[in-house]
């Protein structure tokens, strides 16, 4: 179905209804896209698609009020004094023209209603016209009504110039006859006043019934505008809850239509059912182009599924589409294909006591704080260097996030038991999504970490894995992380977090490089964070979502991994907080596309060919790929029950925070004003939270000293000593941060390319002996 054409009347009158497309500039992505403008009863209305009409409005001008300006041959701008501007584009200078001619004519008859209508605060009311003889009967009541009040508000006008007048005519007369001696003259001045006092009540009287005769009037008609006016609002309101129900009741149908069981298709089929919700050849509108595989950004590179042919499901040891016999070709599940190719006889389990871990902690107080007195002189400015009241954190440092990852090491360990490297990486590349699992609710700020602080986590009982984080620079703000499993993995990270505070949103754009190094086949694999965005900061409830691309990569077999993370949008017709990928090996070939949301679930599937598809949203080219039926291959551990009153902490971070003995004295753990927060004495943790800033920045200052008194000449440095103030020494940018980590150390990594700091050891070792005596004190 082919999307109606615009009309393009030569002259457009007032009355017309004008559509059609046209190119908006919108900040978000940086350039023009293109929307369908529809221009209607005096307002200038948009939408993503002609088929959004029906539900959602993307932004409406009411012309009455708005500036139309022409910038060049096809550009010009719609604005409504600052609120609200519309930069536009049309296809050609002839477009254009035709646009601006609709937009004054509409203009001028919505001025012209207004005017007539005396209603021009009421911009938002939009009143179907009446035809007939009621239109005209309703129009005439109003002008009647109109006109009664106009003439009884001249009434009292001219009543009110009246009173003035006879009031000062009276004054004077008193005032003559205070001053009069008693006489002939006094029956003639008290003649005079008695007259103009007489005129005086008159003219009051006459005032007041004028204003008696405005009130009824008013309070009669009062009455019926305000019904009619709640019926409006009645109906509008009906209107936004029947909207929201239909889009809730749309997203819903699509996510049942994507997850049905369709019939064996192939590609020449025309009544083919695609995954994404894209259409083929067959009954649906091109509304459903648009919906591609990686959500409404219409991304070029963009795909589509379709279960593949039945009898990739019965044969064996083929080689389709570039797969190898070894990996399969039958629906079995991943675990089986993994676990059942390992022959490898798991230890003996030692039967030692686990420990028994929290599962609770102190419920978040209700303390009331103004943000927007906080935040409003920090717009622009690095998050890291704002101070910040516990008030917005939760009593987790950073480097206890970092450890977070590790919620889902499972999928690690069996990632270390696969044989082929792209099984391993669909793994690894479920459990980078899954580390952002734990984030959708949690809106708190976690500590900034003081230099040289450090945190285990040893699960070497439990889970088979130890873990150790320590934050190796304070500007910019890094932390170093290191586990090692027994299942035979290793997982590193350096993470720098850039953040910055735009007012409405805040966004975190964690920099360095993730790696994780499997013993068995020596591969290596990297990877880097997504944006964390945080919604809604002054006003609504806040929000967090993820979004921008992963790249996955195998460094010793050239295996790749394309993550796509969509951003989240209410309207969308995609599942909300979408995940997709695909894996590709070394020469570019797709063998697997994994699906699913990052605070929920992913699952794969196996590729069993690929072709090009039809031509998707302005010409652009898919591929689909036919696969199998999906498996799931990871899903969100259920929540703690009264995580909500807990800051959303899952049943892994509610242990983070539980004290444990013979940690290093710089653990987070051990941080004062974390523990306060935990226990609900924020006024306490707020006052320890600034001695331990103070702290840090005075023992800055000091190692800053000695590094320049070290790398100076015993005069250079007795004439800094003497010459430098207190105010230079502070200056944070004045001089690099000369700290050199303790359990850390700076190396290049040869196979990633990457500069990071790696655990170089003796930590456990120092924690077996209680030698922690080079620990600096940092609480």
């Amino acid at each position: 179905m082919s999307e109606p054409k615009p009309p393009t009347p030569t002259t457009p009158t007032a009355g017309d209804t004008y559509k059609g497309w046209l190119f908006k500039w919108t900040n978000y992505i940086k350039g023009y896209q293109r929307r369908w403008f529809v221009l209607s009863n005096g307002l200038l209305s948009y939408y993503r698609s002609q088929a959004e009409m029906g539900h959602t409005c993307r932004g409406t001008i009411n012309l009455a009020t708005a500036n139309i300006a022409v910038e060049d041959s096809c550009n010009f701008v719609v604005s409504n004094g600052g609120a609200q501007t519309y930069h536009l584009k049309a296809s050609s200078e002839v477009e254009r023209q035709r646009w601006i001619t609709a937009l004054e004519l509409a203009k001028a008859k919505a001025v012209r209603m207004q005017d007539e209508s005396d209603d021009s605060g009421d911009e938002f009311c939009v009143v179907a016209p009446v035809s007939g003889q009621g239109a005209g009967s309703h129009n005439s009541e109003i002008q009647s009504t109109l006109r009664t009040l106009s003439s009884k508000v001249e009434d009292l006008t001219t009543c009110n110039d009246l009173i003035v007048k006879h009031g000062s005519a009276l004054q004077r007369s008193l005032s003559e006859l205070e001053a009069l001696r008693v006489g002939a003259e006094m029956g003639e001045k008290i003649r005079q006043v008695t007259e103009r006092a007489t005129l005086f009540r008159i003219t009051s009287n006459a005032m007041i019934n004028a204003c008696r005769d405005f009130l009824s009037i008013a309070q009669m008609h009062s009455k019926r505008w305000q019904k009619a006016l709640q019926t409006e609002r009645d109906q509008r309101i009906r209107l936004e809850e029947t909207l929201e129900q239909l889009a809730k009741q749309h997203n819903h149908l699509e996510r049942a239509f994507r997850g049905a069981t369709v019939l064996p298709p192939s590609l020449s089929n025309p009544n083919l059912s695609i995954k994404s919700g894209v259409s083929g050849k067959g009954d649906a509108s091109d509304e459903d182009d648009d919906n591609e595989f990686f959500d409404a950004m219409e991304d070029p590179t963009g795909f589509i599924t379709v279960p593949a042919d039945p009898k990739y499901h019965r044969r064996s040891g083929s080689n389709v589409s570039g797969i190898s016999s070894e990996m399969g070709t039958d629906d079995t599940s991943f675990d089986e294909l993994s676990l059942a190719s390992n022959s490898e006889s798991l230890p003996p389990l030692e039967l030692e006591p686990v420990r028994q871990r929290r599962t609770r902690i102190p419920d978040k107080p209700n303390y009331y704080l103004n943000l927007w007195s906080i935040m409003k002189n920090c717009i622009g400015k690095e998050l890291s260097k704002i101070p910040m009241p516990v008030n917005f954190n939760e009593p987790l440092s950073m480097l206890q996030r970092l450890s977070e990852d590790l919620e889902y090491y499972e999928l690690l360990d069996k990632a270390a038991k696969c044989h082929n490297s792209l099984e391993q990486m669909c793994y690894v590349a479920a459990f980078t999504v899954s580390s952002y699992s734990t984030t959708v609710h949690r809106t708190g700020k976690p500590f900034n970490p003081l230099l040289g602080e450090t945190f285990e986590l040893d699960r070497i009982r439990e889970s088979g894995y130890r873990s150790l984080c320590e934050q190796v620079s304070h500007h910019p703000p890094a932390a170093a992380h290191h586990a090692f499993s027994e299942k035979g993995w290793t997982l590193r990270q350096e993470i720098t977090l850039a953040s910055k505070f735009r007012g409405k949103y805040l966004s975190i754009m964690p920099l360095g490089s993730i790696q994780c190094i499997f013993d068995k086949s020596n591969n290596q694999y990297s990877w880097k964070k997504v944006t964390t965005t945080v919604h809604n900061i002054i006003v609504g409830k806040l929000w967090i979502d993820q979004s921008g691309e992963i790249d996955v990569v195998n460094h010793k077999t050239g295996d790749r991994c394309h993550l796509k993370f969509a951003p989240y949008s209410y309207f969308s017709r995609d599942v909300p907080r979408k995940v997709t990928g695909v894996v590709t090996d070394k020469d570019g070939k797709a063998h697997y596309v994994l699906s699913g949301t990052w605070d929920e679930k992913m699952e794969f599937s196996r590729i069993m060919q690929s072709s090009k598809g039809e031509n998707g949203t302005e010409g652009k080219q898919r591929t689909v790929y036919q696969t199998l039926k999906p498996k799931e291959i990871w899903r969100k551990n259920p929540l703690p029950d009264g995580a909500e009153n807990m800051y959303y902490f899952s049943s892994l971070a509610l242990t983070l925070n539980e004290p444990e003995e013979g940690v290093a004295p710089t653990d987070s753990r051990r941080r004062p004003d974390q523990r306060l927060m935990e226990e609900g004495r924020w006024d306490e943790a707020n006052a320890e939270k600034q001695r331990l800033e103070e702290k840090q920045r005075s023992t800055r200052r000091e190692r800053e000293k000695d590094a320049v008194k070290a790398a100076a000449t015993p005069e250079e440095a007795d004439a800094h000593e003497a010459g430098t103030t207190a105010s230079e020494v502070s200056d944070e940018s004045a001089h690099p941060e000369n700290y050199q980590a303790l359990w850390f150390e700076k190396i290049n990594d040869s196979a990633s390319g990457e500069t990071l700091h790696v655990y170089k050891g003796g930590y456990w070792e120092a924690k077996e002996q209680g030698g922690w005596e080079m620990c600096p004190d940092i609480f």
